[in-house]
């Protein structure tokens, strides 16, 4: 019998239980602190994403597989003049007849080199950003922030940065994860929205909210290194967490940030946001029908339109677009099931199963509740 070996296989992240993917991980690290400048690009050393290097060892792609599709976490990780030439080398690595690649979550730099040589863009979405310096200002130049702010404060919630060393595994931390997870209509995705950031702190900024010395709350930043920024990559809230706490811990992220001298912030993609001001590009008609399925209907499993809300009224600067990129010249359906598969970390018909039976149980724990 003849066995096929995937070409990317001895250059990925293989399972975190062998001790030889620790060098692995720190050689990703090393690079994503020099040259990281896209917002998901720390995201990369998140528990389960593969890591594929260049021959030349300037370059990390961090990436999972999807069936014949291989889906990338935002970009490759190098050197702005590289970026074309390391995504068309791990393009070449995939090796095998059939495999695609899908680039989710990527910037304008690798849309203007992957759609502007022929290759077929989508808009995801977008993503708000701050300069931190300015986010006091703006905080006193809106009523209504001011007034989020001052509802959590006066509900007696502080809020404090906590060392790597003693927030890594907090026990309450890990339980107010869990009661914020329990809320979500979704089961737990993974990928580019992994929940469990504790144990990889590493470079990570974690502000905590407490009352009574309790914490509620707490905030994950990431670093993006190429912008001397931040990703806001979690915002978590236990039960029972008063209003404006959310509002509250970004504002003491920012105001942290900023005393470190840092230049740019962003609370991430808001999927589906319309607030790039840009039109978007040629998309087929059957992924606009299914993105406006999506809109319409996927409310009772992520909240699209209140995330975009909340990233709002926080008042950001501008807006970037956030796309899904391939070579193909047109985006197939096959792209969309394998992101959906990237996320639910296995089959994409098996996370829509998933999740309307943890709807169901929802509703009817609802419905006795009201009896």
């Amino acid at each position: 019998m003849t066995t096929t070996t995937d070409p990317l296989e001895h250059r990925a992240h293989r399972s975190p239980e062998r001790d030889d993917t620790a060098g692995d991980v720190m050689r990703a690290r090393d690079l994503v602190l020099a040259h990281g400048w896209n917002a998901t690009a720390y995201q990369i050393l998140n528990p389960g994403i593969r890591l594929w290097f260049s021959a030349a060892g300037d370059a990390v792609v961090g990436w999972v597989p999807a069936a014949d599709v291989r889906v990338v976490a935002g970009a490759p990780v190098c050197a702005p003049d590289r970026l074309d030439a390391v995504a068309r080398e791990f393009e070449e690595a995939t090796g095998l007849p059939g495999r695609r690649v899908c680039y989710f979550g990527a910037g304008h730099r690798l849309e203007a080199a992957v759609a502007g040589a022929g290759g077929a863009a989508v808009l995801l979405g977008a993503q708000p950003v701050w300069r931190p310096r300015d986010f006091a200002g703006i905080v006193r130049d809106h009523r209504s922030l001011r007034a989020q702010l001052a509802r959590s404060r006066n509900k007696s919630v502080r809020v404090e940065e906590w060392p790597a060393d003693e927030a890594r595994d907090h026990p309450a931390l890990r339980r107010r994860l869990a009661e914020w997870l329990r809320t979500r209509g979704l089961p737990p995705l993974h990928f580019l929205v992994e929940p469990d950031t504790l144990g990889r702190l590493w470079d990570r900024r974690v502000f905590v909210a407490s009352r009574a010395g309790d914490p509620v709350a707490f905030l994950v930043a990431s670093p993006v290194p190429a912008r001397s920024g931040w990703l806001v990559e979690q915002i978590v809230r236990g039960r029972g967490t008063p209003n404006g706490t959310s509002e509250l811990l970004v504002a003491e992220a920012m105001e942290a940030v900023a005393r470190s001298g840092s230049e740019w912030a962003t609370l991430g993609l808001a999927p589906l946001s319309r607030r790039a001001g840009l039109a978007p590009p040629p998309t087929p008609t059957w992924l606009r029908l299914v993105l406006g399925a999506v809109r319409a209907h996927g409310r009772r499993f992520y909240d699209f339109d209140g995330l975009d809300a909340f990233k709002a009224k926080l008042r950001p600067q501008r807006w970037e677009p956030i796309y899904a990129l391939t070579r193909e010249p047109a985006f197939a359906p096959r792209m969309l099931s394998a992101i959906a598969s990237a996320f639910s970390g296995g089959s994409a018909a098996l996370l829509v199963a998933r999740a309307l039976a943890r709807a169901a149980r929802r509703e009817a724990g609802w419905a006795v509740g009201r009896g």
